[in-house]
């Protein structure tokens, strides 16, 4: 039997908005979930760093690996996912816009990290 190739979504199990974030992703693409295999973060900083990530980047941005075993992080990682659904594709074309990009990604950036800041999973910055 030939092994399936699937999308590999590394997501914070920690963090409720994470956890509801999966739930409407995986009602989004029911038809086909078989083709996505989530893998939770949380307390598993030896597995993420054999695939190459950085656990702080993991916990701060949202990676991917694709079929082929390329890595895709942050808004990367958001418009891959997001093409293949029909509801999303306009908000993906639009994330990658050269002059959308850059504003979103900062906005993206400072909702994390103000996220984890307030639970006490992030350091607040240094002065």
């Amino acid at each position: 039997m030939i092994k399936q190739h699937k999308t590999v979504i590394f997501y914070d199990g920690s963090c409720d908005r994470c956890i509801r974030d999966r739930h409407a992703f995986e009602r989004w693409t029911d038809e086909v979930n078989d083709a996505y295999e989530w893998c939770d973060i949380t307390d598993n900083d030896a597995q993420l760093m054999s695939w190459g990530i950085d656990p702080i980047k993991a916990l701060t941005e949202l990676h991917i690996k694709t079929p082929t075993g390329e890595i895709l992080s942050e808004l990367d990682a958001y418009i891959y996912l997001m093409r293949p659904i029909p509801r999303l594709r306009p908000l993906a074309a639009c994330l990658a816009l050269r002059w959308i990009r850059p504003i979103a990604a900062y906005l993206y950036r400072w909702q994390v990290r103000r996220r984890l800041r307030k639970t006490g999973r992030l350091p607040p910055p240094s002065a």
